[in-house]
């Protein structure tokens, strides 16, 4: 289960980092509130965690946009402002929870856990895409009942595009994905790993499923079917007395 966490301050992105990390929940952190949109419109995220002060905009805003643009991500508001006002307001507005930036990690957690608890907002377990399959349970993917092996990286770039099937993802949406905006490398990486993990998929018999867009990413498709030929609705013609040809055009 993948949460985001949208805060600027370093010492308290690791505060909820460690506490996570014990919790076997995995977080990103969007520094910014239009980076947190961004990702939220690009990953079916388990829930939110937003401070309420953001560099570019507030929580408020934050939420109304995601709810306006039907992004249902339970969402807690992180705040120095422990005012009724402020709660009522933030509720009002879109949030689930709220909770004091002086906040213990270890109750962080378990209202995170309670809010999935109450929402069910679990991620399908299983999607098939032609004939590969992935299991986000045991992050493991298979083609023809086949097991691929996969590196950590390559499987996560194939999570997203394969949640997000059909819709073009930007290279640097995946890069944030893989490192979430912490020490990433230069963007050319990910198209390293999207050369690696065709190359596995190929070999393991799911074929041009991954697709480039020019100057925009990359996207996930369903394979194309295969188009069958009825030789009896051909008409023959003969070619130097011998060859028998058929056309298939009227």
């Amino acid at each position: 289960m993948r949460i985001l966490f949208a805060e600027s301050d370093r010492s308290s992105c690791e505060k909820v980092l460690a506490a996570f990390a014990d919790a076997k929940l995995e977080v990103d952190i969007a520094d910014s509130g239009h980076h947190a949109i961004e990702m939220l419109r690009n990953y079916p995220y388990g829930a939110a965690i937003i401070d309420l002060i953001q560099p570019d905009m507030d929580g408020y805003d934050i939420i109304k946009k995601l709810r306006s643009i039907k992004i249902e991500t339970p969402i807690i508001i992180v705040s120095s402002i422990d005012k009724p006002y402020a709660k009522i307001k933030a509720l009002s507005t879109g949030a689930d929870d709220y909770i004091s930036n002086k906040f213990d990690a270890d109750e962080l957690v378990a209202r995170i856990k309670a809010l999935l608890r109450r929402t069910n907002n679990y991620t399908q377990p299983v999607v098939q895409v032609g004939n590969l399959v992935l299991d986000f349970n045991t992050q493991s993917v298979s083609v023809d009942g086949q097991m691929v092996h996969l590196t950590g990286k390559e499987f996560a770039i194939l999570e997203l595009l394969a949640l997000r099937k059909g819709a073009s993802l930007s290279k640097e949406t995946l890069l944030n994905h893989l490192y979430g905006g912490r020490d990433e490398p230069d963007i050319k990486i990910i198209d390293v790993f999207v050369c690696k993990l065709r190359k596995k998929l190929h070999a393991a018999g799911a074929r041009d499923l991954i697709a480039t867009i020019w100057g925009r990413g990359y996207v996930l498709n369903d394979p194309k079917p295969i188009q069958k030929i009825s030789i009896s609705s051909a008409k023959p013609y003969i070619i130097d007395n011998k060859t028998q040809v058929f056309s298939l055009n009227d």
